[in-house]
């Protein structure tokens, strides 16, 4: 394996650097916009409106489910995607996550996928970065990539972008957290030592919550990973009090502009059963593990990819067809059946 020249290795920095920072941003968003069906019929209307305006579905075939009794799966892509560019199809996702809700164990699992993970992409036919999925065929294209690689249907998506996690924290009033030691980050405009912490429990507003979860400047990868759920844990809190309820109509206002779902209004309330469980609900991280492999394009130049470790991830996918309650043992045949017209379609399989 070759050496890495300076430029090779500040590329993979700033490749890396957002690859985690998504997946604590939709849960809440989907807990909060379910809520609000709860609390009146003024949220709710708001609430259908903004799930309106964001509902994008897709042309597939999927399970006939019901998220108030069944366990249901939803892939979160997060799109690095100011609001100059809006959502194009030819973006690439920053960041992967695949949450399954159990009904009966009143549990979710976030599996969180690194974004130069190697894989297989059916909409091209070959082995390639999981975040290039998107710019080949937008959702649809990164949702049977992840079929094929967990083995398991994807039942719902979300795209999401920056500007609604900092809009939601703030809406929230911002929230507590504790910042072990003093640092300065760029903000979401990328603009260079926007932000500057000090060390301590404090208030931290949108873009401050952002750069607590994002910066590389103070820690590891590993500790960094546990600070984003516990700001994911603090939005949650903070998202289920009841002083924060009249915010929600201000959270549910930004939604519509930043995000695309193919979540209906009435799949998103039998959501809201999830957030009336408080902190009796529980959530388990998973991660996808591997190591750094390095491949030589057509011009001989080094292309970073993070190669998956087989045998974890054989267990996470037995972990996630156990979560909702599929046959480990054939389901790879069965699911191959359920989306057989849809392949033959698609890519003449």
């Amino acid at each position: 394996m070759s050496k890495l020249s300076r430029m090779e290795r500040r590329n993979l920095r700033r490749r890396k650097r957002r690859r985690r920072i998504f997946f604590f941003i939709v849960l809440p968003i989907l807990l909060i916009v379910a809520a609000a069906g709860i609390y009146g019929a003024s949220l709710l209307n708001k609430a259908e409106l903004a799930l309106d305006k964001a509902f994008t579905p897709l042309e597939r075939e999927g399970r006939d489910i019901k998220p108030n009794v069944d366990n249901v799966s939803v892939l979160i892509m997060g799109v690095d995607d100011s609001s100059t560019r809006g959502f194009e199809s030819s973006a690439r996702t920053d960041a992967l996550l695949v949450a399954t809700f159990n009904k009966k164990e009143n549990s979710i699992k976030l599996l969180s996928i690194p974004r130069d993970s190697y894989v297989y992409i059916p909409e091209v036919g070959y082995k390639d970065k999981i975040n290039h999925a998107h710019a080949y065929g937008g959702p649809l294209a990164t949702i049977e990539t992840i079929e094929e690689l967990l083995d398991i249907p994807i039942d719902f998506y979300v795209k999401i972008n920056f500007e609604a996690f900092i809009e939601i924290v703030d809406a929230l009033g911002g929230i507590e957290m504790y910042v072990p030691i003093s640092f300065t980050e760029q903000d979401s405009k990328d603009r260079h030592n926007a932000i500057s912490l000090k060390e301590g429990y404090q208030h931290l507003n949108g873009e401050e919550a952002l750069a607590l979860a994002r910066t590389r400047k103070i820690d590891n990868d590993y500790e960094r990973g546990k600070r984003q759920q516990e700001i994911l844990k603090a939005i949650i809190k903070k998202a289920a009090s009841i002083g924060s309820i009249p915010k929600y109509s201000q959270i549910i206002d930004s939604i519509g502009d930043n995000m695309e779902t193919d979540i209906t209004s009435e799949h998103a309330l039998a959501f809201a059963e999830y957030l009336k469980s408080g902190l009796s609900l529980q959530i388990d991280t998973l991660t996808l593990e591997g190591e750094d492999l390095w491949i030589p394009n057509k011009n001989g130049q080094n292309i970073y990819y993070y190669g998956l470790d087989e045998h974890k991830l054989e267990e996470i996918k037995s972990i996630l067809k156990s979560h909702l309650n599929l046959d480990t043992t054939n389901y790879g045949q069965n699911f191959d059946y359920l989306y057989e017209n849809q392949a033959q379609n698609s890519y003449g399989y």
